[in-house]
């Protein structure tokens, strides 16, 4: 499962439309002479029960924003420096795997799991049941996240965990998006394996989150932090990439081609 730092000692950083300190652009900046930070996101992945690809990248999607709105990454909080720290520096998100007992010991470290879809306090999930609902698959993806470390700072329970080797996919086409609702599009024209996707959805999520005002914010969390992730068509995907939502551009350090347009983080608070 590829992602967007495979090797610690790589840069693997994304750039986006915005200003010129921003910390997704691939250019050499003075970002890259702060000490380099990377949040660790792990997906479980049980060999008879995997979790479908679509639930996956809404997961790691909702993991960034949860890290991003908790109250210890703020403030005084006990993540606060290491938020501060890994927001100086370059973006880095990278996925990893885990099972059985490496999942359960990974749970025990600090962080937030996110695990089913998302469900405001007091109200009961729609009638639709997650993708993942089917013979062969998990019924919905979990996925943990943890505070920023850096490069060469791994926990142990979290280092030995596999980068590469296990693709996911869906059993079929996922529904298609709430068009009122915050949507992630995945670039048409690329093909990314699961954790470079996941990684990718995390950037446009969190690019999202901070060009939201503080009100947008505080109704997104509340609701659960609801959003879709889905792959553009053509014809949308050139009308995104010029809408001025926040896009998303890839280093090219893994996967695919410096400069590669992957993700447009279309919430209904942006749209102009």
């Amino acid at each position: 499962m590829s992602n967007d730092d495979t090797r610690p000692e790589t840069p693997a950083d994304d750039s986006v439309n915005g200003p010129a300190d921003s910390p997704f652009r691939h250019e050499q900046t003075a970002r890259d002479e702060a000490p380099q930070f990377v949040l660790p996101l792990v997906v479980r992945i049980e060999k008879a029960a995997p979790p479908t690809r679509t639930d996956a990248l809404e997961a790691a999607a909702r993991a960034v924003l949860l890290m991003l709105a908790d109250e210890r990454s703020t403030g005084e909080g006990e993540w606060a420096q290491a938020m501060r720290d890994w927001q100086d520096a370059r973006i880095r998100k990278v996925v990893r795997r885990a099972r059985g007992a490496e999942w359960r010991k990974a749970s025990l470290l600090p962080g937030i799991t996110v695990s089913g879809p998302e469900t405001p306090a007091g109200e009961e999930t729609g009638p639709e049941a997650p993708a993942g609902e089917q013979a062969g698959f998990a019924p919905y993806a979990e996925v943990r996240v943890f505070p920023p470390i850096p490069l060469d700072g791994w926990p142990k329970e979290l280092a030995k965990l596999q980068v590469s080797g296990t693709d996911l996919n869906d059993p079929g086409p996922p529904p298609a998006a709430d068009p009122a609702g915050p949507v992630l599009w995945l670039s048409p024209d690329l093909d990314m394996s699961a954790g470079k996707a996941m990684a990718q959805a995390g950037h446009g999520a969190q690019l999202a989150w901070w060009e939201l005002s503080e009100t947008d914010r505080k109704a997104w969390r509340e609701a659960g932090f609801p959003l879709s992730v889905r792959t553009s068509d053509a014809a949308r995907w050139r009308q995104l990439t010029v809408s001025g939502l926040p896009l998303v551009r890839d280093a090219g350090f893994t996967e695919i081609a410096p400069g590669s347009s992957t993700v447009v983080a279309d919430h209904p608070s942006l749209r102009r």
